[in-house]
């Protein structure tokens, strides 16, 4: 790809902006991120998001998180909307309150592993999307090499231990 500042974003190609928005989409996906982005957040709190209209950042309080988008109440318009944990910034105060009040930020954590065998139990309920994009929620049965198996609704099914998350009561 040729586009190596911003400033040559306008001369690119519409192939070469469309390769970057897949590559910045797939970035985004990354469950790491999402974990991460999640890990800031708490239902109630104050945050800022970035509006896709004006492109500028509203300030909302969070009101419900799922599994890869964060509902929002916008304090002006108290409308709702449902966002990616992406269009997300915690609020000064909160990241500060959250690092214990200390008045220097932290520099960015990288994102957390990808779970491995190591991380799930007998018992434990988890989440997975099926091969038809459907969410799924089982418990599992039994710890393979590398998948679990899992019960769903009656169904039995043996997953990697990558496409797992674990349930998070909000």
């Amino acid at each position: 790809m040729r586009i190596k500042l911003i400033e040559d974003l306008p001369m690119a190609t519409s192939a070469e902006l469309y390769q970057l928005s897949w590559a910045i989409d797939q970035l985004l996906a990354d469950p790491r991120r999402i974990v991460q982005a999640r890990g800031q957040l708490h239902t109630g709190q104050q945050v800022r998001y970035l509006n896709w209209d004006d492109g500028k950042l509203r300030s909302a309080r969070v009101v419900s998180m799922k599994d890869r988008r964060v509902t929002v109440l916008d304090d002006a318009t108290r409308a709702h909307f449902t966002l990616p944990y992406a269009a997300i910034v915690p609020t000064e105060s909160t990241a500060s309150e959250a690092s214990g009040a200390s008045a220097e930020p932290s520099p960015p954590r990288p994102p957390p592993e990808i779970a491995d065998r190591a991380d799930f139990r007998v018992g434990q309920r988890v989440s997975f999307t099926d091969q038809h994009l459907q969410r799924r929620v089982g418990l599992i049965v039994r710890i393979n090499q590398r998948t679990a198996t899992l019960d769903c609704d009656g169904q039995t099914w043996r997953v990697a231990f990558g496409l797992l998350n674990h349930l998070v009561d909000v």
